[in-house]
């Protein structure tokens, strides 16, 4: 018989190697990096790109974009790091948990910028043909919440309830045997529907110019509002104004990429015609077999090329080149030689 919940994971999310600990929500991370660089470079290919520059521009933008989601955790969360009877040094503890998306998008963005500008390519175009890979390494990242038994909602009793260990539970001040929301999970589908949201807008409207990117943005925080209210977590900004700070980011983020959406609509309808920004576009290609296998009449080394078989001699300047129907004394080459009358 299926379990009534969400089952907690097995042990506590690491096994280890030998001395190395190999850790599941390390785990979920690396593998939504994997597949986002992989879905990434089919999609810049395709846009025109040239197939690697994901890759390399993935050596630029996961390190911004961890150390700026680790940042904006901590900023947000500050008390559990520097706190009375804190320990400081495990605010760089990342396998712990605590990676902000809002963090590791803009300081993500900011590794994108630079590598754009260095590599001659169109931010807004590398933006668009990230955005639905971005939102897929969203959902499977968020399942190392589920490692970690974290970031879950109120207590529940639905069919699909997540059942916790009782010390964690008791840790976020529910009895033991308490059930709760599976926000990892709900975030997790919501994030692919908003992928295939992108893709068929995309699609659909022929969206260029930062509009994908803009409609992840609103997509995104439009699930992460109402996700966010199920949470049960603290953050040290828990209370503005009546709302968590995270939905008072997501409602920000929200009315700004609604903005752009529309501005840019406006201003660039349709698609960037290249990748490349102007004057930046990479030389043609040429055949490495062009001009030099004497097919191409250029090399006039077999006689191939219609010079009537002048050589390198000819080229040396042994043999003067015979032009039509002149021999090479000046004469017509037809011209009988002892009709000539003789020079003094």
């Amino acid at each position: 018989m299926l379990p009534m919940t969400f089952p907690h994971p097995p042990g506590d999310g690491v096994w280890d190697l030998g001395p190395l600990p190999l850790r599941g929500y390390a785990l979920c991370i690396i593998l939504g990096i994997v597949v986002a660089i992989w879905i990434g470079e089919r999609r810049w290919v395709a846009r025109g790109g040239r197939p690697g520059d994901v890759q390399d521009l993935a050596v630029w933008a996961v390190p911004f974009g961890v150390v700026g989601a680790r940042l904006y955790h901590v900023a947000t969360d500050w008390e559990k790091y520097f706190g009375e009877g804190k320990n400081p040094v495990t605010a760089l503890y990342v396998w712990r948990g605590g990676l902000g998306i809002w963090g590791a998008v803009a300081l993500g963005a900011v590794g994108v910028w630079i590598w754009s500008r260095r590599r001659g390519f169109r931010i807004t175009a590398l933006m668009d043909t990230l955005a639905p890979a971005v939102i897929v390494a969203q959902a499977i990242g968020r399942w190392g919440n589920w490692f970690n038994q974290e970031l879950f909602g109120k207590p529940t009793d639905l069919p699909w309830a997540l059942d916790v260990t009782d010390d964690v539970a008791v840790e976020n001040g529910y009895p033991p045997g308490t059930t709760f929301h599976p926000t990892f999970l709900y975030e997790c589908v919501w994030n692919l529907g908003v992928f295939g949201l992108l893709l068929w807008a995309e699609r659909r409207f022929k969206l260029g110019y930062g509009r994908v990117f803009a409609l992840y943005v609103m997509g995104y925080t439009l699930g992460r509002g109402w996700i966010e209210y199920l949470r049960v977590d603290a953050v040290q900004l828990d209370d503005v104004l009546g709302l968590r700070f995270n939905v008072w980011t997501s409602i920000v983020l929200f009315v700004a990429a609604a903005a752009y959406f529309v501005w840019s609509s406006r201003r660039h309808p349709g698609r960037e015609p290249s990748v490349y920004l102007p004057g930046r576009e990479p030389a043609p290609e040429t055949d490495e077999h062009d001009a030099t296998d004497g097919t191409d009449g250029t090399d006039g080394t077999d006689g191939t090329d219609g010079t009537d078989g002048t050589d390198e001699a000819a080229a040396a300047g042994d043999v003067e080149p015979a032009r039509d129907g002149v021999d090479p004394d000046g004469e017509p080459a037809d011209a009988d030689r002892s009709a000539r009358p003789d020079t003094p």
